[in-house]
């Protein structure tokens, strides 16, 4: 058994710890958990450091739960929010725990022995668990000063940024603090873990313990992931970075690790990442030498891809990212499917034209500039051309007059032209 507090200061995660914490989870095999809201059928990069926090757990001979709120999404939690969101339906939760339950399935290695992970769901406490008697037999131990003191909620009457409180949201703290006292009673269940914007809740947990049962339990929370030039972590221009390979595919996962900035990878590689302190030190050592290399950039987006996806995942990222930005090769672009082409050229500038005018030969000022927008004007692509800036499907443009037919189209659809280092286009001929 190792310091599980400590694997998390060195790392950088731990924010708050309830007195006594460390030194419980150092006596011996402790059962813990940490909650996710089922609002969609995929996890995303946003919660990673809470996974990243459970495989610790484990990892150091603890018992991780997950709860998943099959109830609690169903009212939704006001940390960390500014308006009141939507509320899920029976069915679209049910369908949501499928996808979240495969998922922590691929970090943490559930069973039935020893410290396997246990995976629960709030609904089955919660289902047949009357208003009335939730108030009554939970309710009472809880005074309304008590919750109104919680950051969570004085920032929302406040009216920062949204528009006050709804009595559901109001009792999410309760809520949640029952599930704590649930796990602990039937489960023993005696730490609770989370973001650090979670740490009114948790403690809730455990005063409703103390009261109810006069137990003792505890907590600890990890610092929230902030990025370095001030936007949300987890979120690029498409929107959120999802764990699903069907919302994000790997291709993009792996970029948006390898996109990290020199500061944000010296904390992420940690955060992230189950390479040793004494691996970092020397990856970092060896980035310092080479940043343009981008050492800790590709160790990190390397290590990511694999643990959420796979091996083949991976290498497909990496020749993808070699063909649009190296030397890739013109035989990887024949493998892949018309949906693999669509998500790497997501974001990209592509054109339509007719099989039947390329059939019959264009020359390169034509096709970018007359066919497509490539260029703005003949006069403009011609002089790009002769300057040796154009390049058709990897290869540089000869002449602006180079004739590209039917015969020069990729997969029998594409045609790849870049203008200067990075900027590429997609034409697709129909």
């Amino acid at each position: 058994m190792t310091n599980f507090v400590e694997e998390l200061r060195w790392r950088g995660m731990l924010h708050d710890i309830m007195p006594n914490t460390e030194e419980k989870l150092n006596a011996g095999m402790t059962s813990g958990y940490i909650g996710f809201d089922p609002t969609a059928d995929s996890l995303h990069v946003g919660h990673l450091t809470q996974i990243m926090t459970l495989i610790h757990f484990q990892r150091a001979g603890h018992k991780p739960y997950a709860l998943v709120g099959g109830a609690t999404g169903m009212v939704g939690d006001p940390s960390g929010k500014s308006a009141e969101r939507n509320l899920l339906t029976t069915e679209s939760i049910a369908h949501n725990l499928s996808g979240i339950k495969a998922q922590l399935s691929k970090f943490l290695t559930f069973g039935e022995t020893n410290n396997d992970a246990v995976m629960v769901n709030n609904a089955d406490w919660f289902e047949h668990f009357s208003f009335l008697d939730f108030i009554r037999d939970v309710g009472k131990h809880i005074t309304v000063n008590y919750m109104m003191a919680k950051d969570s909620v004085k920032k929302r009457l406040a009216g920062e940024g949204g528009a006050g409180l709804s009595f559901t949201e109001f009792s999410y703290q309760l809520i949640q603090g029952y599930d704590f006292y649930y796990l602990w009673k039937n489960y023993n269940c005696v730490v609770q873990m989370g973001g650090s914007d979670q740490w009114g809740n948790i403690v809730t947990g455990t005063e409703l313990i103390r009261r109810m049962e006069s137990g003792t339990a505890y907590a600890l929370t990890t610092q929230l992931i902030k990025k370095a030039d001030g936007t949300k972590f987890g979120k690029t221009e498409s929107g959120a970075v999802w764990l699903d390979e069907t919302k994000t595919s790997p291709y993009k996962f792996y970029q948006f690790w390898l996109n990290a900035s020199d500061e944000d990878v010296k904390k992420w590689i940690r955060i992230f990442t189950l390479k040793t302190k004494e691996e970092i030190e020397a990856l970092e050592a060896e980035h310092d030498l080479a940043p343009h290399l981008r050492v800790l950039q590709k160790a990190l987006a390397e290590d990511i891809t694999v643990r959420t996806h796979s091996e083949a995942a991976l290498e497909t990222a990496i020749k993808t990212s070699e063909f649009l930005f190296g030397n890739g090769s013109l035989a990887f672009f024949a493998t892949l499917s018309d949906e693999q082409v669509m998500e790497i050229f997501e974001g990209i500038p592509q054109y339509k034209i007719a099989k039947s005018e390329l059939a019959e030969g264009l020359d390169a000022s034509t096709l970018l500039a007359e066919k497509t927008n490539v260029f703005s004007s003949k006069g403009e692509a011609k002089k790009l051309i002769q300057g040796g800036g154009v390049s058709l499907n990897k290869e540089k443009i000869a002449t602006p007059t180079t004739v590209f037919t039917t015969d020069s189209l990729l997969n029998q659809k594409y045609l790849i032209v870049q203008k200067g280092k990075k900027n590429y286009f997609l034409i697709v001929a129909e």
